[in-house]
């Protein structure tokens, strides 16, 4: 999964007979493990509930995506056709999700890129993230 442009995975450690959760991503060449507590805390089951539902598209925004089982879609892998359909037809509840999955770099990167949007959309686009050149 990436957020923020950090590519998370849940790890679980054992130590003796206890197991311990740690998210770990990369940052450069470093991969970082991030304490979240043993995996018996009722706490730490629900954070890792919640990063594997961020994993998938939500059922609000399944919708966009007609023409594919959005079960199957890989946040990481097709990212580009992600943010290009939700950029397209999305509400602003599948902007904030496209925000919470992408950093805002690559959603920019992707729109000024895509053959898929309108030059309407993509001036839109760099208005609504700043670019104040869009004609």
């Amino acid at each position: 999964m990436e957020i923020g442009g950090l590519n998370l995975s849940v790890t679980i450690k054992k130590v003796g007979k206890r197991k311990y959760a740690y998210l770990a991503y990369r940052q450069g060449r470093k991969v970082i493990h991030h304490y979240l507590g043993p995996l018996s805390s009722p706490q730490v089951k629900e954070k890792i509930r919640k990063l594997e539902a961020e994993k998938k598209v939500p059922q609000a925004i399944c919708t966009f995506f007609w023409e594919v089982d959005p079960s199957r879609i890989d946040l990481h892998r097709n990212a580009r056709y992600v943010i290009e359909r939700v950029l397209d037809m999305g509400s602003l509840e599948a902007l904030h999700w496209l925000q919470t999955i992408y950093p805002t770099r690559m959603l920019i990167e992707t729109f000024e890129v895509s053959r898929k949007l309108s030059e309407r959309s993509r001036n839109f686009w760099r208005i609504w993230f700043g670019d104040h050149d869009a004609s």
